[in-house]
């Protein structure tokens, strides 16, 4: 049996869960904006999903998942607290570098706000002044704001429609930011690819060093497929290999954006496929309820995130 057991769920709304996985090697190695590739099954497809966060005394990984396809849909229903991943390969990429910046603004949109948080605690532990840009799109969806304020010396949260925090996209919390402070020395952003390239538009004029998280499609994560290509500046990288940290001023977002929708067509016919042989899925209320739920395009800005 694999040795990958999950040993606490939580649930953050309808398409959002978190999963702590036993890993005490990983958990020991694991560094800010390392990824991880892990497998449900045995016939189950590989997916990248970045350490959102780690604990070295307890030995385990956690990675915040977003239902939006059929693995990811696949396993908010069948991962429990006792159940066993089938494969976790990692940590992999380069970690994120945790600069001398005195003042450095961490920003992180819906899914995003997961994995900016190992960077806005590493920045505090080495000393900088961090100030956390949250955004989600209502109240129900925002999580770990306690852990961010823990590890922020100042914290901004953005909702879309006003229900906490301010109401406005997330580059109106980086706007408030950056009018407060003129002296910030770093941005990292994290979140949808729109986002992520406002972010890097609001920072341009004033030159400051500006740093995304890209996940591209990636198969074998070792840079072997090429599937992560990602253009930065007049360069070609391969995010599993050379990121996924990258200057946000240099990445080629609308190409990013294109290829991620390439395949959209073929992960909705796998989606549905699972879905109509999966037995709860035939359930009429829980079917109902699948059919009604709106899962959010990860290409695309989530407002207010």
């Amino acid at each position: 049996m694999s040795q990958f057991e999950i040993v606490a769920r939580e649930d953050f709304s309808e398409v959002t869960y978190l999963l702590e996985v036993r890993h005490p090697l990983m958990a020991k190695a694991a560094k800010p904006g390392q990824f991880v590739i892990v497998m449900l099954n045995e016939h189950g497809e590989r997916i990248p999903l970045t350490i959102a966060d780690y604990d070295r005394t307890r030995g385990t990984i956690t990675l915040v998942i977003q239902a939006v396809g059929k693995t990811t849909r696949q396993m908010q229903q069948e991962c429990r607290v006792g159940t066993h991943l089938h494969g976790m390969v990692g940590p992999m990429g380069i970690p994120s570098p945790i600069s001398h910046a005195k003042k450095v603004l961490c920003v992180g949109g819906g899914l995003g706000v997961a994995p900016v948080f190992p960077q806005a605690r590493g920045f505090k532990e080495a000393g900088a002044y961090v100030i956390g840009v949250l955004g989600f799109r209502n109240k129900d969806l925002v999580f770990w704001e306690d852990k961010f304020r823990a590890q922020c010396d100042e914290l901004i949260l953005c909702t879309n429609d006003g229900s906490a925090g301010m109401k406005g996209l997330i580059t109106d919390g980086i706007a408030v930011a950056l009018q407060g402070h003129p002296d910030i020395d770093e941005v990292v952003a994290i979140g949808p690819p729109v986002m992520m390239k406002a972010c890097a538009d609001a920072t341009r004029a004033r030159k400051i060093k500006t740093m995304v998280s890209v996940n591209p499609i990636m198969v074998d994560g070792t840079g072997m497929c090429g599937g992560c290509r990602v253009k930065v500046g007049d360069k070609v990288k391969f995010a599993c290999v050379d990121g996924p940290d990258f200057d946000g001023h240099l990445v080629d977002f609308d190409d990013l954006m294109s290829r991620l929708r390439r395949y959209s067509t073929v992960e909705k016919e796998a989606e549905q496929r699972w879905s109509d042989h999966c037995r709860m899925a035939q359930a009429p209320a829980v079917k109902a309820q699948l059919e009604a739920l709106e899962l959010p395009d990860p290409s695309e800005e989530a407002l207010g995130g």
